[in-house]
């Protein structure tokens, strides 16, 4: 891995802390903020039986959607799957195992998982087919879910600058979770549109530090045009 103030490093260094029946967290919402560059690498290097979590499962040849559509994830944590239905067919053929969660109460998971809190409690679902398998607390006479904490082995995300520490600036919506994964990975490797020296970043549009990250690949971008013909 790089040192500790030069994160940048190739795609194929950052491709060995992916491994068949990882864990594995993407920043991105319907394939926005998705890393496509990294995607690609998992791909081509053919890791399979991934436990994926993200808010959803993109589309069919775009972000995360092109992991579930080759078959390479096992598990997906997400708050839903509508908009990619090889995700809908592989669950129903009992071929994906897909754990769904509130989008609010993932967000929460996972920055609880980011900020090393032991889960959040939360009353949705009390009362619902939602309870089964979780741990009820009672507080004040209240009942509530404790809804665990999420961490990967290695969080995904993409941002559109990168300084070499790994401080990173978001697009607009293209921002959307990144910020809560790059914090949850036990290794974070980030995308970056744009990778500039130490210094060149305004602090005040500073999103993720760097002390969360630990290795900075260069995009290579991606052809949407052709992704959405696909």
């Amino acid at each position: 891995m790089a040192n500790r103030f030069d994160k940048v490093i190739s795609l194929e260094e950052a491709l060995t802390y992916f491994h068949d029946g990882m864990t594995l967290l993407a920043g991105g919402f319907g394939g926005v903020g998705n890393p496509p560059t990294l995607i690609q690498g998992i791909l081509d290097k053919g890791v399979r039986d991934i436990t994926l979590i993200s808010n959803d499962t993109a589309f069919p040849h775009i972000g995360v959607g092109k992991l579930v559509t080759e078959r390479r994830v096992k598990k997906v944590i997400a708050s839903h799957i509508g908009s990619n239905p090889n995700a809908g067919a592989q669950m129903t053929a009992g071929e994906l195992e897909v754990e769904f969660c509130p989008q609010g109460i993932l967000a929460e998971r996972i920055r609880a998982g980011g900020v090393g809190l032991g889960g959040i409690l939360s009353d949705i679902g009390i009362g619902t087919i939602a309870e089964k398998g979780k741990e009820k607390v009672i507080v004040d006479g209240k009942a509530y879910l404790l809804e665990t904490p999420l961490t990967a082995e290695v969080a995904i995300v993409y941002a559109k600058k990168a300084d070499r520490f790994g401080n990173l600036v978001y697009d607009t919506s293209a921002r959307n979770f990144n910020p809560l994964v790059a914090m949850a990975g036990d290794v974070t490797i980030v995308e970056a549109e744009e990778i500039v020296e130490i210094g060149e970043l305004d602090p005040e549009e500073i999103v993720t530090p760097g002390v969360f990250v630990q290795g900075i690949v260069q995009s290579e971008g991606v052809n949407w045009q052709w992704a959405w013909e696909k």
